[in-house]
């Protein structure tokens, strides 16, 4: 069998049929994964959620309460929107206040306008 034949058994390769693509660099899909791994878990959501809620800056004081888990939890709820640039923070004294980014804003709008009424 010549190797042309054994090629069209195998059928065509990878390189000659595959023509879809998203555009978007390795790079940029590894952060879109790690943004959406933020938000994939109920205390860093509800979180995120929180303080894009409130009116202006929010503590991890008034955090605690309303998320019914430790101060440590929400700590490092926060600390991993913030490495996913979901919000943005400042340091007061000794607190450290909370702000959604825009971009946060934006996915949770999106959210949002994408949920069936018949979701909730």
């Amino acid at each position: 069998m010549t190797d042309r034949e054994t090629a069209e058994r195998r059928g065509p390769r990878r390189d000659d049929c595959c023509t879809v693509g998203h555009g978007l660099t390795e790079a940029r899909v590894a952060a879109d994964v790690e943004l959406l791994s933020a938000l994939g878990n109920d205390t860093r959501y509800e979180t995120l959620r929180l303080v894009a809620a409130a009116d202006g800056d929010i503590c991890v004081c008034e955090l605690e309460p309303a998320l019914g888990v430790s101060q440590g939890a929400v700590s490092q709820a926060l600390s991993r929107l913030f490495s996913a640039g979901l919000v943005d923070r400042r340091k007061e004294g000794r607190w450290r206040y909370y702000a959604a980014t825009p971009r946060a804003e934006r996915l949770l709008a999106v959210l949002d306008e994408t949920r069936d009424s018949t979701d909730d």
